[in-house]
């Protein structure tokens, strides 16, 4: 009658990840591609560890996906310049290394993808934190109509 708690959890999460893409802006939806790129990742982890080749694949082609037609799509290799050129191909790297770690299934490659990711993300979060000001000091100015004192406006 009632559906499972994982499919409750499953389509929460899926409601959630589609408000906060909506939400978003551009320099979010990378962070969100990285993010699930990540997730992916150690989902591909845990089904290595457990013997689980076809849900292994599965997850390592997710993060596949959406390094290629996520991450490296999103690049503007015009305006980029030698930035976007050697993210591509450090996008194209991480892919290849990922096919690998699916044939021979090697853990240690998905670490080092993952780690790559980190790191990229980590760069990508430092590079959109907003800048925070100092507030410039409130001033008394006197008004021309009346003669009382306005601390309301800021220089």
């Amino acid at each position: 009658m009632f559906g499972t708690a994982r499919s409750a959890t499953s389509t929460y999460a899926k409601v959630a990840m589609e408000t906060g893409v909506a939400a978003a802006n551009p320099h979010k939806l990378i962070v969100m591609l990285f993010d699930g790129a990540k997730t992916a990742l150690a989902n591909a982890m845990q089904q290595m560890k457990n013997g689980e080749v076809k849900a292994k694949g599965q997850a390592i082609s997710h993060a596949i996906t959406i390094i290629d037609g996520g991450l490296r799509a999103s690049l503007d290799k015009t305006t980029g310049g030698e930035i976007a050129t050697s993210l591509d191909a450090l996008y194209e790297y991480m892919s290849n290394r990922l096919l690998m770690a699916n044939i021979t299934n090697d853990p240690a490659i998905l670490e080092e993808v993952d780690g790559l990711l980190s790191q990229l993300r980590e760069a990508w979060e430092a590079i959109g934190a907003p800048i925070t000001t100092k507030a410039a000091p409130a001033v008394s100015v006197q008004d021309n109509i009346s003669p009382r004192v306005n601390s309301f406006v800021r220089a």
